[in-house]
């Protein structure tokens, strides 16, 4: 099969489980893990942030950061259809008993101004707007890509209103690589990132959160509460960071079969639109009389596993382990449905 569900499909490379066989390790929740302390050293100088804390999954650097910028009853302000807000399980509700402010927004961004007018009035009947986040690229949005000057400007209004600002960066390599902007761009306009290691690049498990060593420290209570804390995790570490040093370039190629997908897409009867392809996400509208569970089942028999991305809409992620090879015998397959 041609799996373009998502790319956390990837399995890892030999090299990759190599360097993972080949890691020294320790127990992390007792902070001698040397492999984890590496990856976070390595991750925190690259954004040039404080601190770094090592968890299994973005969900949980995520629910986490929210965690730590707030305290019950206030309110995140965040896209409609953001991954924290969506695709956690009403974590921010749950975990942190937050409010969430839900903004319309091109493509899944939000803008400066937005933000600025959707901040609550002190009065007792709102919850206190106390944390924005931002999530780039923007999953619901195609791989959209945040400008750098409007998140400056994004956090310029945060400075003004005391709130917080975390960046879900589930596939921020994705969005750097496509730019050519640095790591390093990023960390001064946030309080807390999240970057996950699982997706584009490759590595079996794993995400940081990046801050200050504060709220690092903050972080790892959190960690500890929701079952997070893990030991010889350096096996795990050794997959980021072999990601980080090997597999970050290469995205640019993952992107490239993406947008040759978009062209195919867009040629078939049954495709009313493509979503603009920035990085390695496509998103297909069907026309009139189409349905994504139609699509899905006709791709099937013909090999090409995708995900239905809500009504008439479907999603295919390139990835590592989609290949030249792959992408030609999709673009046949693809043109036998009608």
């Amino acid at each position: 099969m041609i799996d373009l569900r998502s790319d956390t499909i990837t399995k890892p490379t030999p090299e990759m489980l190599e360097a993972m066989m080949s890691a020294r390790v320790g127990d992390d929740v007792l902070g001698d893990d040397p492999t984890v302390n590496k990856l976070q050293e390595k991750i925190a100088s690259l954004f040039g942030m404080e601190a770094a804390l090592f968890c299994p999954s973005g969900t949980m650097t995520n629910q986490i950061a929210m965690r730590i910028h707030t305290r019950p009853q206030d309110e995140v302000i965040c896209h409609k259809y953001s991954h924290v807000y969506m695709y956690e399980g009403g974590g921010m509700m749950y975990n942190s008993m937050l409010s969430p402010k839900l903004l319309e927004g091109d493509r899944g961004r939000i803008t400066a101004d937005q933000i600025q007018e959707s901040i609550n009035p002190d009065d007792i009947h709102y919850p206190k707007s106390k944390l924005v986040v931002l999530e780039n690229t923007m999953n619901k949005g195609g791989g959209a890509i945040y400008d750098l000057e409007e998140v400056k400007r994004i956090r310029k209004v945060c400075d003004e209103n005391d709130l917080g600002l975390h960046l879900d960066g589930a596939r921020l390599f994705n969005a750097i690589c496509e730019t050519g902007e640095k790591p390093s761009d990023f960390g001064p306009l946030f309080d807390t990132i999240s970057i996950c290691f699982s997706k584009g690049l490759g590595a079996p498990v794993g995400s940081v959160l990046l801050g200050t060593k504060e709220k690092i420290n903050e972080a790892k209570r959190v960690r500890k509460v929701f079952g997070g804390g893990m030991r010889q995790a350096g096996y795990l570490a050794a997959a980021c960071i072999y990601a980080l040093d090997h597999h970050v370039t290469r995205l640019k190629e993952d992107h490239q079969r993406a947008r040759t997908i978009g062209e195919v897409m867009s040629k078939l009867s049954f495709i009313d639109e493509v979503m603009p392809v920035d990085t390695n996400i496509v998103i297909v509208k069907l026309a009139d009389g189409k349905s994504e569970k139609w699509l899905l089942e006709e791709q099937k028999k013909q090999g090409i596993l995708a995900v239905g991305f809500g009504k008439g809409l479907v999603r295919f992620v390139t990835h590592m382990d989609f290949s030249d090879d792959d992408l030609q015998e999709f673009s046949v397959a693809i043109r036998k449905i009608s």
